[in-house]
């Protein structure tokens, strides 16, 4: 079964293996398939659920509700988002400003069929909104019982000591970020995770196979396999990209006997690794098939020795991505059009 992890400075708990729909839900897989998945999760002790309102415009938090209807609500965590633009992408349909903040959560109560979300997170930062109107927005929707907790997504340091102050004077916790991490791409150990290790704010990290090319099956010099995440727009092509070298394909590829070593498969090592990190309190996984999803639930209370890390950080040292001036880019400067 999977063990849970306290987020942030809170009593909450959370599954250390999250499931997430980013681009499966209502895109990738068929609906059948979808909620046969999230029952194997559950199934499987995955309790603890990520989506947001932008995946697939809106359809992906309705596969989501559909799969979780009739359970207790006890029996299972979920989390959405909000700041892309939904529906039908108004001035208003994006960003944090008050506005689109209740009308995000209104929404997703609605296509979640819940009265509340156990966590709900800025997608983004907005730089256009001021940050003030944000965090008071979010302090009466967890007045409101709306949501339980409140969390945030790729934001840098800076703004989470920012955004941890507003929280702090006006009654409510930031108990969490989203980033992307794995061991290719570890951009947030510089100065996001120090910063919310001092503030009591936990990481939830995505993409911890790094879009599914820590598990192995990408090659240098082979072109990518037919079906796979490389080949399917709707399914992150875009973002699989910048691990498609063939330097970076090669030293994924000294894994393999370090996997073995540890009698594990390669994506169990990647979702092992990422959990190490005592900061992160969950990875997010995904699935296409619900069997897929017992291979990564293995990696739940792994403990790799000290001799295994070394050899994962001496094989990925020229490859990984290490530089935390990359997380002042992700937020976009202005909304998005």
């Amino acid at each position: 079964m999977v063990n849970y992890r306290y987020l942030g400075n809170s009593g909450f708990k959370v599954s250390e293996i999250t499931y997430g729909n980013w681009v499966t839900h209502a895109s990738q897989v068929e609906n059948d398939a979808a909620i046969a998945t999230v029952h194997k999760a559950l199934d499987l002790g995955i309790t603890s659920f990520d989506t947001a309102d932008t995946y697939a415009n809106t359809a992906a938090e309705v596969v989501l509700g559909e799969a979780l209807k009739g359970l207790d609500r006890t029996d299972y965590e979920v989390f959405t988002k909000v700041y892309w633009p939904i529906g039908k992408k108004g001035p208003n349909d994006q960003g944090l400003p008050r506005k689109h903040i209740f009308d995000g959560i209104h929404g997703s109560l609605r296509r979640l069929s819940v009265e509340y979300v156990d966590l709900y997170q800025a997608h983004r930062y907005d730089y256009e909104t001021p940050l003030e109107e944000t965090m008071q927005a979010f302090a009466d929707i967890v007045r409101q019982g709306k949501a339980m907790y409140i969390g945030v997504s790729e934001w840098t340091a800076e703004q989470l000591r920012e955004g941890h102050a507003l929280a702090t004077q006006l009654g409510f916790q930031l108990v969490s970020n989203q980033p992307q991490y794995s061991a290719l791409w570890r951009v947030i150990e510089g100065k996001v995770v120090p910063t919310s290790e001092e503030l009591g704010i936990s990481q939830i990290v995505w993409s911890p196979m790094a879009q599914g090319v820590l598990s192995g099956k990408y090659l240098p010099g082979q072109p990518v396999p037919a079906g796979s995440r490389a080949t399917d727009e709707k399914s992150g092509a875009s973002f699989i990209k910048r691990f498609l070298q063939d330097d970076v394909l090669a030293a994924v590829q000294k894994l393999k006997p370090v996997a073995e070593a540890a009698g594990l498969t390669m994506p169990q090592l990647a979702i092992a690794w990422v959990l190490q990190n005592p900061n992160v309190s969950a990875a997010l996984v995904g699935a296409s098939r619900p069997e897929q999803l017992e291979d990564s639930v293995k990696a739940s209370g792994v403990v790799l020795d000290d001799d295994t890390r070394a050899a994962i950080d001496d094989a990925l040292a020229p490859v990984a991505v290490t530089d935390p001036e990359h997380t002042y880019s992700v937020s976009p400067s202005t909304r998005p059009a």
